[in-house]
């Protein structure tokens, strides 16, 4: 492994402790509203403010995009990613399902994955090249070799604006998978959906969003531990990708070829494949 890529992954890995280490000792005081249905709590804003000046004051020359702020990068080169709490309705209601999400892009690829899943004492991590690992243990995306042997997750539905006719993908996906899958989950966090298919508890996620924060460091996780990120079309998972779809060789495959007869049959009902869910890429770097 790259010896500077891996001490990025050693800052990456104090970093997010750094801030688990507020989560764990903090209450949330208060809660802003964002949109709709969605908020934002004191210890979003105060675990991404002291990430990112911890990493600047480490890395100084690393770029730096985290969920709640303008969602500008205003840097060339290399840059992290953060989602400070992701899962934060699950944090506001006291459901242990949340996490702190870390990436670091290089060359518009993620290349090192951090979560930090405080409630449950559990941290993910993995670098290109080295592998994937849960508490210092390897880990890999489990053997299921077909949908009616799989667990699947699926990504929260829409809220917001037009959100009725973003979820009719959505929809139409939770009823084939009701149908092929051995179970359907819905955890309400695109970091935990991740590493529970790159450890092997599920065997498959699909997230019809592609907001970098919430998915990027479990993308590098879940590659590391052997299995396959894509996007809707079947192409490899990236900066510019549209949806989300994880799991090991077959499930992958079969999740995309069950997301485009979902889109398809939602556009029958629409005549729209619900282009808003685009994840649009910050603004280029000046």
């Amino acid at each position: 492994m790259n010896t500077c890529r891996e001490s990025l992954l050693e800052l990456a890995r104090r970093a997010v402790a750094s801030g688990t280490s507020i989560v764990a000792k903090s209450a949330v005081q208060s809660i802003s509203v964002k949109g709709d249905r969605d908020f934002v709590t004191d210890l979003d804003i105060a675990v991404q403010e002291h990430v990112e000046s911890y990493l600047h004051s480490e890395a100084p020359h690393i770029g730096f995009l985290g969920e709640e702020g303008d969602n500008a990068l205003h840097e060339s080169g290399p840059f992290w990613v953060l989602d400070p709490i992701d899962g934060t309705s699950n944090f506001i209601h006291g459901l242990p399902i949340f996490g702190i999400s870390l990436a670091l892009f290089e060359n518009s690829r993620p290349t090192i994955g951090v979560i930090a899943l405080p409630a449950l004492h559990r941290e993910y991590y993995a670098a290109e090249g080295i592998g994937a690992f849960c508490n210092g243990r390897p880990i890999q995306v489990g053997a299921a070799a077909r949908l009616s042997e799989a667990i699947v997750s699926i990504g929260d539905y829409a809220v917001g604006r037009d959100a009725e006719e973003r979820n009719l993908p959505r929809l139409s996906l939770t009823g084939l998978l009701a149908a092929q899958a051995e179970r359907i989950r819905m955890f309400g966090s695109a970091a935990f959906d991740l590493v529970c298919v790159a450890q092997g508890s599920t065997d498959g996620c699909v997230i019809l969003s592609n907001n970098l924060w919430d998915v990027a460091a479990g993308a590098v996780i879940v590659r590391e531990s052997g299995g396959y990120v894509y996007d809707s079309d079947g192409s490899d998972h990236g900066i510019g990708s549209r949806h989300t779809i994880a799991g090991n060789a077959h499930t992958a495959e079969a999740l995309v070829a069950l997301v485009g007869q979902a889109h398809r049959t939602s556009a029958d009902r629409q005549g729209d494949i619900c282009p808003r869910d685009r994840y649009v890429q910050p603004n280029p770097p000046r």
